[in-house]
């Protein structure tokens, strides 16, 4: 496997949309990296260009400018496909085939004999947590089960790299646990997976490195703990001391926050002695002192107000 499983460079692509069919730019200069062997975030609002990405990333679409590669393979080429799984946010299946039927028809796309087809149909099934042998048709099946069944068909040929948009649509919070599990099992099989998602609780807990878009364009990229260490602060949490404590620890820093009985004060490295003499003074008691690291929300929120200012 190479060393990045995708690889764009400066990716452009516009459309033209209304009666006067006036060019949109959907994605605009756009690189980023995947590592082969890693879980990747694409996040971003609405229309930020991420389902246009994703397009580009597998033919269906050809970029205007900038040129990329798919598993060591150019972009628009045939040659990756076999080798890519992929899972669409709005996926669509006939209807009236049970679930084993459906991997059976999906799994001869890819060549796969009866046989084969039977034995990898039965475990992945197991795998999402739909039975084997159940004669439901896909139409009577609910949102999170027919996500489930989409997972199973992106799996069939035992990709390299698995493509999800949206993975956990649809899924109650037992069935959205159940999805991380499943991506961080293919993550420990050596799979590569390039997830897109607005869940960024999900995004947080399993992805190795993110990349933000806004507007079509790149905002914040990189290794997910480097982006969320907030370098050169401390969290210091406190009990105790009284109503007016929060008010008088804000002369030391004016990132001073309650939750429940605690107080939660944000210092500059160079103030937590004096931090911590001030809540002494004040006879409050010390909880824990930590670096402080945010949450995939707060960077996400912070990076698209910047962006779209």
């Amino acid at each position: 496997m190479t060393e990045n499983a995708i690889s764009l460079r400066n990716i452009s692509k516009s459309y033209r949309t209304g009666l006067r069919r006036k060019r949109k730019t959907a994605v605009e200069d756009l690189s980023l990296e995947v590592r082969a062997g890693e879980i990747f975030g694409l996040l971003g609002p609405n229309g930020a260009g991420k389902t246009t990405t994703i397009k580009v990333l597998l033919g269906i679409v050809f970029p205007e400018g900038g040129s990329g590669s798919l598993l060591g393979e150019p972009l628009g080429g045939r040659a990756a496909h076999d080798r890519l799984g992929f899972l669409p946010e709005q996926p669509y299946f006939y209807g009236f085939l049970t679930a084993e039927k459906g991997l059976e028809l999906y799994g001869k796309f890819f060549g796969l004999d009866r046989a084969s087809l039977r034995q990898r149909s039965g475990e992945l099934l197991d795998l999402v947590g739909l039975s084997a042998g159940n004669h439901l048709t896909l139409d009577k099946y609910s949102k999170g089960m027919l996500q489930r069944f989409g997972i199973a068909q992106a799996l069939l040929n035992d990709p390299e790299l698995v493509v999800m948009d949206e993975p956990s649509s649809g899924l109650d919070p037992v069935g959205q646990k159940e999805v991380r599990d499943i991506l961080v099992h293919l993550k420990e099989l050596g799979k590569t997976i390039f997830l897109s998602s607005h869940q960024l609780s999900e995004v947080e807990n399993i992805c190795d490195s993110v990349t933000i878009v806004n507007r079509g364009r790149s905002v914040k990229e990189g290794n997910l703990s480097d982006l969320l260490a907030a370098r050169g602060l401390t969290r210091i949490t406190l009990k105790g001391g009284g109503p007016d404590a929060a008010e008088r620890l804000g002369q030391v820093s004016p990132q001073v926050s309650r939750q429940g009985e605690e107080t939660l004060l944000d210092v500059e490295g160079v103030r937590v002695f004096q931090a911590l003499e001030a809540a002494k003074d004040l006879g409050m008691e010390l909880v824990s002192v930590k670096p402080y690291q945010q949450s995939l929300e707060e960077l996400f929120l912070e990076t698209i107000r910047e962006t779209s200012a």
